[in-house]
């Protein structure tokens, strides 16, 4: 029973060691309100009431697999500013090591800034270099990596798109990895999957999939597993598992299709739930479970987040307690 196997883990001394590799980012908000309009422009005037930062991209998908109770290393680049420097403390402070981040002097920390005035978001200014990472500096990662690869159980990739993840520095990681015997799982971005090849397990949204395959918007099951054929020959990649919003998610292999249904019952935000869908997967896989048992997990870890507002992390007991308000209500 899924609930034994979670308890167990539990109750393991030793909780798994996961490397999360990618994008970095920082979520700024500027909190204000707004009663009229600028004399200058059809907008309106913000007066500012308070700012909040938070950890956005591969930051993120740390962060959740810290509250699932898991040891993780972030590895990645910020720039050498102010923004590079809050994103360090708040990783301190959350217990994330990141002796695998190194700096790159030629581009900003990635920045999300929003602007809300009451509960509407107005605008979203974005900082932001996505050139690919220069080749001296993909040696300075891969070099810092290799070790942290060793040491882990599982390994993440976050691409959110933002110059790190090049062909050949990812098919670099993935060859150390093979060569340390560690799992793969990559969270996509991108049209090109072929870099990908060698991965345990790809995570595709529905429209990602689509659009990496070059294939028409996927309405029915023939369809996902005509566009998850193409991805397995572009990558020989173990598993495909495809989020499908309202529909739940689906696992393929080449031969196999399962469908896990959703469990939300509300949804209140869908913000940052691809990153503990990601999370959740990775920690239970790295905990010994089966990929049906992880997927099925991570589906309840998603219900849980976006019943929030924001991003939202979750735990063990809070899936435990999903998990049985699931069999009360059956």
């Amino acid at each position: 029973m899924l609930l034994d196997k979670i308890r167990s883990i539990q109750q393991k001394q030793k909780p798994p060691a996961i490397l999360v590799i990618g994008d970095l980012m920082i979520d700024h908000y500027i909190w204000g309100d707004a009663t009229r309009l600028s004399p200058e422009a059809p907008v309106p005037i913000v007066n500012v009431k308070s700012e909040s930062t938070t950890l956005g991209g591969a930051a993120n998908v740390a962060q959740n697999l810290v509250a699932l109770g898991a040891n993780v290393t972030l590895g990645g680049l910020i720039g050498n500013d102010t923004f590079g420097e809050r994103l360090i403390e708040i990783l301190e402070s959350e217990g994330i090591a990141t002796d695998a981040i190194i700096k790159d002097t030629q581009r900003p920390t990635t920045v999300k800034t929003r602007v809300v005035a009451g509960s509407h978001q107005l605008v979203r200014v974005d900082r932001e270099i996505t050139d690919p990472v220069r080749s001296e500096l993909e040696d300075e990662l891969a070099d810092k990596l290799d070790h942290y690869i060793n040491e882990a159980d599982i390994v993440l990739f976050s691409d959110y798109g933002k110059g790190l993840f090049s062909k050949d520095l990812t098919q670099r990681l993935i060859d150390l990895a093979k060569q340390k015997e560690k799992k793969v799982i990559i969270d996509p971005k991108g049209l090109d999957y072929e870099k990908y090849k060698g991965a345990f397990i790809i995570k595709p949204n529905r429209k990602e999939l689509a659009e990496a395959a070059k294939t028409e918007k996927i309405k029915s099951v023939e369809d996902l597993q005509k566009a998850a054929k193409v991805i397995f020959k572009q990558t020989g990649v173990e598993y495909l598992v495809v989020t499908l919003s309202e529909e739940g998610m689906a696992i393929l292999d080449e031969i196999t299709y399962k469908l896990l249904p959703v469990k939300a019952t509300a949804v209140f935000d869908v913000t940052g739930a691809g990153d503990t869908v990601l999370a959740t997967m990775a920690y239970f896989i790295a905990s010994g479970l089966s990929i049906e048992d992880a997927c099925e997990l991570a589906n309840h870890a998603a219900a849980i987040v976006i019943r929030r507002v924001g991003s939202a992390t979750t735990t063990i007991d809070e899936i435990i307690n999903d998990i049985e308000k699931d069999e009360v209500n059956f």
